[in-house]
């Protein structure tokens, strides 16, 4: 969620909320690379210094849009153990990515100090310290999972044939017998799929695997 505006935003006649909102309305309809200041300008109707008075930056333009989009993922009435209700938050985060255009994407690169990102990272955990062995292994396993999520989703909002043509073009015209040999499987479109295989991989190794020390390097 974006913060209330105050007096002196009302008076430019706009608030946060309203350019944050014009933000999505143009992701939704071009796309993140036409994501601009001038854009979100002409979707409210005002001049583009007033778009940049309210956010400062275009960096933090995307830190609020990436917190108000965790702000839709869902912390609460989590049922099973720690393993079941870790894979249902993640599902939730790719949920809620999947429902802007590019949302994956816009979350990528940013880390926002806010309270719907921190809540989730901090829920995660606190469900995290139930099965793994150490905090730092937790804390190792939440960025593991939070970025096989990312990286999931950001392909699957990528343009559809743009990276399987490439590779099955390479692998014909090159000597790779291993991704020959699963071509069908490595660039399977069964992203639900791949994305509950991937997470509960992680999941099941996570109570038995310890960060190594500096000595057992």
């Amino acid at each position: 969620m974006t913060k209330t505006p105050g007096p002196t935003q009302a008076k430019l006649g706009i608030t946060l909320d309203q350019v944050v909102d014009a933000a999505f309305a143009v992701l939704h309809r071009d796309g993140i690379a036409k994501l601009s200041t001038r854009a979100i300008a002409g979707e409210l109707g005002v001049r583009m210094n007033t778009v940049m008075w309210h956010i400062g930056t275009k960096d933090r333009l995307l830190e609020l849009m990436a917190e108000a989009i965790m702000g839709e993922v869902d912390l609460d009435n989590l049922r099973g153990g720690w393993r079941e209700q870790v894979a249902e938050v993640l599902r939730r985060l790719r949920q809620a990515m999947l429902a802007h255009r590019d949302g994956a994407s816009i979350i990528a690169g940013t880390f926002p100090v806010e309270p719907n990102t921190l809540a989730f990272a901090d829920r995660v955990l606190s469900l995290l310290f139930e099965g793994c062995p150490t905090r730092k292994s937790a804390a190792w396993t939440s960025w593991s999972l939070f970025y096989f999520t990312l990286g999931l989703v950001q392909e699957e909002q990528a343009p559809p044939a743009a990276f399987h043509d490439r590779l099955r073009e390479s692998m014909a015209e090159q000597h790779f017998p291993a991704l020959r040999a699963v071509a069908e499987d490595y660039l399977s479109i069964d992203y639900t799929e791949r994305f509950h295989f991937g997470i509960e991989q992680i999941l099941r190794s996570a109570p038995t695997v310890r960060p190594r020390r500096r000595s057992d390097r």
